[in-house]
């Protein structure tokens, strides 16, 4: 044909599909298994009554991450298209609920642009630990302070973040995002197996990390902790950004979305626990106190490393990186597959330019020094695009979607993506009609520090 164009640049490809059930198991998995769920989860599950905030936890996960994930899988293969087109698809071209997938195509560009810079840092861990940690402990914590204020640092690894995210999307659904999700998160698991199985046999902290993460305190179950456990369950599976809109877009019709949502679920879960039983592990045998924030990783475990040495240390940052890879790839798409469904776009040229948009705004994040007024004080622009995506964006956008799967959607195109019209089903109607707009609604509230019942210290 006289208009076809040959450059591989420019031919748009026929829209990609999982080549397998497991392989849309672990990529989703791969997703909702972030940095996060290496630090923050086992943190505060100890902090807030261990056994028993594991069990508000589940419950929360039933009445919020579950439907929402189940809804968004359901538009993405229902519709076949990326999250603007997926509301367009199942309402109509110009449809508002539009605006739902665009908040979830721009959550992607600005998390990972931000986000970027954290999986760099863990990259950048992987050599400080084969050569090794020296020097006291605030020189070994130091070297964390001296990498986030190096611009020129900060720049390079994220910089190896952001092309190793490009090589893999530029591959497609199966020869590039399964491929790799097949090899990573397998990876991720034998390694965090062997992290765990060293902190509960050759450390002397093992059973105090199972006492912190699996101890039932209901004394510690305050509002406070109800709400962690809430937010929580919503943020952890990659809700409200369109990812799963995307990778459910990908997804056979014959694959049980309830049965595979569970799964996933359970993975994020189950995989954020026996990190925090590797860590606190190390934690507790050297006599150290668990930290909530980043300084955990990468400054109070840097120092526990200097004992254990490279055998350790090593394969704890690379699990730390697969982590973030696999969640990056899943943020990279949710952009990368708008350009191609809609704008007609290649995969090839979609992925590098957006690729490289997301890399050129997030040198904003990796350069400490650059601030802005935000909030009464100046902030840089990482805490600032956190701030925005997470209290702002995320739950406006996992609102949004509640809100059409229960009152847009068809109810006849719902049961059909569901598999049956059974008892499952008229549950799964019932949460996500009531339960989870109210849930959702109270994780917006809560990160507002609007939320009339709680103490927000103003």
């Amino acid at each position: 044909m006289a208009n076809e164009i040959s450059s591989n640049f420019e031919t748009v490809p026929s829209r990609g599909q999982w080549a397998s059930h497991l392989g849309f198991i672990l990529a989703a998995a791969g997703s909702a298994i972030g940095l996060g769920n290496i630090w923050k989860f086992p943190y505060i599950t100890g902090e807030y009554g261990g056994g028993a905030f594991v069990l508000v936890y589940l419950i929360c996960v039933v009445i919020v991450g579950l439907p929402l994930m189940i809804a968004e899988i359901m538009i993405g293969r229902r519709a076949q298209k990326n999250p603007v087109g997926a509301f367009q698809e199942l309402h109509h071209k110009s449809s508002p609920w539009q605006l739902t997938g665009w908040l979830g195509v721009a959550s992607g560009f600005l998390i990972l642009s931000f986000y970027s810079v954290v999986a760099g840092w863990a990259i950048a861990y992987i050599f400080k630990s084969i050569v090794g940690f020296t020097g006291s402990p605030e020189q070994i914590q130091n070297q964390f302070v001296e990498l986030v204020v190096s611009p020129y640092d900060s720049i390079l690894w994220h910089s190896i973040f952001m092309f190793l995210c490009i090589a893999i999307v530029i591959g497609g659904v199966q020869r590039g995002i399964e491929r790799w999700s097949k090899i990573l998160m397998p990876a991720l698991f034998v390694i965090l197996v062997g992290l765990m199985f060293y902190g509960l046999f050759f450390t002397h902290g093992g059973m105090q990390a199972l006492e912190f993460l699996f101890k039932p305190d209901f004394s510690k179950l305050s509002a406070e902790a109800a709400l962690s456990a809430l937010g929580h369950a919503f943020f952890t599976l990659s809700l409200g950004m369109g990812a799963m809109i995307t990778y459910g877009s990908y997804m056979k019709k014959s694959d049980n979305i309830l049965k595979n949502a569970v799964i996933v679920s359970f993975l994020d879960t189950i995989i954020a626990l026996m990190a925090g039983t590797a860590i606190f592990s190390l934690v507790f045998h050297y006599g150290m106190e668990p930290g909530q924030s980043v300084g955990l990783i990468f400054k109070t475990l840097p120092v526990l490393f200097k004992e254990t040495g490279p055998g350790i240390s090593v394969p704890f940052f690379i699990l730390l990186s697969f982590a973030a890879l696999t969640s990056g790839i899943s943020l990279l798409e949710v952009v990368v597959s708008y350009f191609i469904d809609i704008r007609g776009w290649s995969r090839t040229k979609a992925t590098i330019l957006l690729g490289s948009a997301i890399y050129l705004f997030g040198l904003l994040s990796a350069i400490s020094s650059i601030t802005l007024p935000f909030r009464g004080k100046d902030q840089g622009i990482f805490d600032i695009l956190d701030f925005v995506t997470t209290n702002y964006m995320l739950p406006v956008g996992g609102l949004l979607t509640c809100l059409f799967t229960a009152w847009v959607f068809k109810r006849k195109a719902k049961i059909d993506e569901f598999g049956s019209e059974g008892f499952l089903y008229r549950v799964f109607d019932i949460i996500i009609k009531v339960v989870t707009p109210i849930a959702v609604i109270m994780i917006l509230l809560h990160g507002l520090e609007l939320l009339p019942f709680m103490d927000y210290g103003k």
